[in-house]
């Protein structure tokens, strides 16, 4: 198999830091963006040959396409887009300001579409290409406490269900992932908080304690090997979930959803302007 060359965003820590390093002990070359460079520096030294550091704020579009094209020029292709950047805002939606909705969309959701629209032109012209989109299981289901988040990643979902079948013809594949929770920096020193109101927190403590129950959090290098076979898959697949609890997740809040449209079918019916069966 010929080394493929890899555009990762938010490379200096969780996931993207491991994915890179990945990529690279296989003889790959990567592309590794970062707000800050300095986690990378020893990769750098490593890899002196097959990496290529790029300092990179998502939110800013200019400096997006100039990143993907310097990446494309110094590499001569792309094989692997990866969209990873992002962070967990945590407040209720009553509590969550407009700044902080505005910056969630604007690096975990905008952040993508720029890197993605950058980085199209370029895999339309080589015939060939893997966009993907790290997501996460709450971009199809939802719990409080973390609503812009969930927004982001709902939108990211639906532009690349459209994204996938708008550039299959090209050759270029799409998959989102969808991971569980995982040891990351995710709810740590990368997140941001809401000023809390007192009135949500007999709530806030409920979550806590649901959310201790609901997740025994994966190994992130562990993801390495998951990432690299869907990767290499022939047909990799829109979708798929990185961990041992969202398949159950999604099933029972899928389950929930069909049951609900069932029962109020009559009325959408109604809506229509025709009768039920």
């Amino acid at each position: 198999m010929l080394p493929k060359v890899w555009f990762i965003t938010g490379t200096s820590r969780g996931f993207g830091l491991e994915w890179a390093t990945a990529a690279l002990e296989r003889g790959d070359k990567v592309v590794a963006t970062a707000r800050k460079l300095d986690p990378l520096r020893k990769l750098a030294d490593k890899y002196s040959s097959t990496l290529l550091p790029l300092e990179l704020d998502v939110t800013n579009r200019e400096a997006v396409v100039s990143a993907v094209d310097q990446g494309y020029e110094h590499f001569g292709q792309l094989d692997v887009v990866i969209n990873n950047a992002g962070y967990g805002l945590f407040g209720m939606v009553e509590e969550v300001s407009e700044a902080q909705a505005r910056a969630q969309m604007e690096t975990n959701f905008f952040g993508a579409l720029w890197v993605t629209q950058a980085a199209l032109p370029h895999l339309r012209a080589q015939k060939s290409g893997h966009i993907i989109q790290v997501s996460s299981i709450g971009g199809i289901t939802a719990f409080p406490l973390v609503s812009m988040y969930h927004a982001s990643k709902w939108a990211l979902e639906g532009l690349s269900q459209s994204l996938a079948q708008e550039v299959r013809g090209f050759g270029i594949s799409v998959t989102l992932i969808e991971p569980g929770g995982f040891a990351t920096d995710w709810g740590g020193s990368s997140a941001a908080h809401a000023d809390a109101l007192p009135a949500y927190d007999a709530l806030k403590k409920e979550v806590a304690e649901q959310r201790k129950k609901r997740w025994q959090p994966g190994d992130p290098a562990a993801t390495r090997s998951a990432l690299l076979k869907i990767v290499d898959a022939e047909h990799p697949p829109l979708r798929v979930f990185f961990g041992d609890a969202p398949l159950a997740m999604a099933k029972a809040d899928y389950a929930s959803r069909i049951a609900l449209w069932e029962e109020w079918n009559a009325v959408a019916i109604e809506a229509h302007g025709t009768k039920a069966p």
